[in-house]
C-alpha cells in the first residue's frame, strides 16, 4: 500500500514539475504572388520551415493578382476562427475593411511583403517599396548610367498592384526633376509570357531605352534570356531591380544586372509568422521589421548562396 501510494504522490509531483504541451494553433498564409513567380517558393518555404519548427499549422494559399479572391481567402481565415493571418497587399486600400473584420474579431493580422499603411495592421514585415524605388532610380543617376532627357523601361508583373505602385512612385519622385522620363509596361506573372512581351518590346525600343528597372522579380529575373534573344550584350543596358531569385543573383555576377534588390523572402515569412504567434498570445508586436538590401557583383554571391540553399 505504501509503495503505491509513493508512486501516486511521485506521479502527482512529476505532472505539476512538466508543463503541458501548448496546443497547436492554426495560421493563414496569403499571397497575392504566384507559385511560378521565383522568389514565391522561397517566400512559401520560410512559412513551411516556421510550421516545422513550431508544430502549428499554416494554411497557404497564392491568388495571382486577383484581389477580389485574395479578399475572399483572408475573409475565409477570419470565419475559421484563425489564429492570425499573414498577408501581403494586393492593391493599395484594398484590405481596409477586412483588415478592420480580423481586428474586431481579435485575429492578429499581420502584414508582408508589400505594405499599405492605410490598413491597420498589428505590424509589417518586409521591404519599404518607396524607399526602393527611390534608390534604384538614385543608383542610375549617382552611378551616371542615366541623364536629363533619358528614357527609362519599367517592367512590372501586374500594373496597379501595391508593389510596383509604391516603387513607382518612389522612381518618380528622383526622375521627374531631373527631366528622366520613363514608361511602365506589363509583363504577367507566366514565364514564357514574361519574356516574349519583354523580348518584343526591347525589339521595338532598343534604340531608345537608356536603362530598365524590373520592378519585380520574374522580370529582373529574365533580363539573360531576353537580352541574349535580342543580341543585347551583359551590360550594353544597365538594368537595376528585384534580386530575390538565383536568376537574378547570376546576371548579376555575369553582368546582366547592375544591382539587386534582397528582401530576405524566407525570413520574411518566418518573421510574420512568428509576430503573429507573438499576438496571438497576448504580446502584440508593436513595431515593424523592416528588410532589405542592394547588391552589386562584388556580394552577390553572398545571395546566390543563401538562394541555392548551399
Amino acid at each position: 500500500m505504501l509503495s503505491r501510494l509513493r508512486l501516486l504522490v511521485l506521479g502527482l509531483i512529476a505532472a505539476i514539475a512538466i508543463p503541458a504541451m501548448a496546443e497547436a494553433k492554426t495560421f493563414y498564409w496569403i499571397s497575392h504572388g504566384g507559385p511560378a513567380d521565383p522568389v514565391w517558393t522561397y517566400f512559401l518555404a520560410g512559412a513551411k520551415q516556421w510550421a516545422t519548427d513550431t508544430g502549428n499549422s499554416v494554411n497557404t494559399s497564392f491568388h495571382n493578382g486577383d484581389v477580389a479572391s485574395q479578399q475572399e481567402a483572408v475573409r475565409a481565415a477570419i470565419s475559421a476562427k484563425a489564429d492570425g493571418i499573414v498577408t501581403t497587399s494586393p492593391d493599395p486600400g484594398s484590405l481596409v475593411e477586412i483588415v478592420k473584420e480580423a481586428r474586431a474579431a481579435n485575429i492578429p493580422i499581420i502584414n508582408f511583403n508589400t505594405p499599405d499603411p492605410k490598413a491597420n495592421f498589428n505590424a509589417y514585415v518586409g521591404g519599404d517599396n518607396v524607399t526602393f524605388g527611390k534608390h534604384w532610380a538614385q543608383y542610375l543617376v549617382d552611378k551616371g548610367l542615366v541623364k536629363k532627357g533619358d528614357f527609362v523601361w519599367m517592367p512590372v508583373e501586374v500594373p496597379g498592384a501595391t508593389y510596383g505602385v509604391q516603387e513607382e512612385e518612389g522612381i518618380k519622385s528622383v526622375f521627374e526633376p531631373l527631366g528622366i522620363t520613363y514608361e511602365v509596361t506589363e509583363a504577367t506573372l507566366d514565364q514564357a509570357e514574361v519574356i516574349n512581351r519583354m523580348v518584343d518590346y526591347l525589339t521595338a525600343h532598343k534604340g531608345k531605352v537608356k536603362a530598365i528597372i524590373g520592378l519585380g522579380d520574374l522580370v529582373t529575373g529574365s533580363i539573360k534570356r531576353v537580352f541574349d534573344q535580342v543580341g543585347v550584350k551583359p551590360g550594353e543596358i544597365p538594368v537595376v531591380g528585384w534580386g530575390n531569385s538565383l536568376d537574378t543573383t547570376q546576371e548579376v555576377l555575369n553582368g546582366y544586372v547592375n544591382a539587386g534588390q534582397w528582401q530576405d523572402p524566407q525570413a520574411t515569412s518566418y518573421v510574420a509568422l512568428s509576430l503573429a504567434n507573438m499576438a496571438a498570445s497576448g504580446i502584440p508586436p508593436g513595431f515593424n521589421v523592416i528588410t532589405g538590401a542592394l547588391y552589386e557583383k562584388d556580394t552577390a554571391g553572398v545571395y546566390d548562396k543563401i538562394l541555392s540553399g548551399k
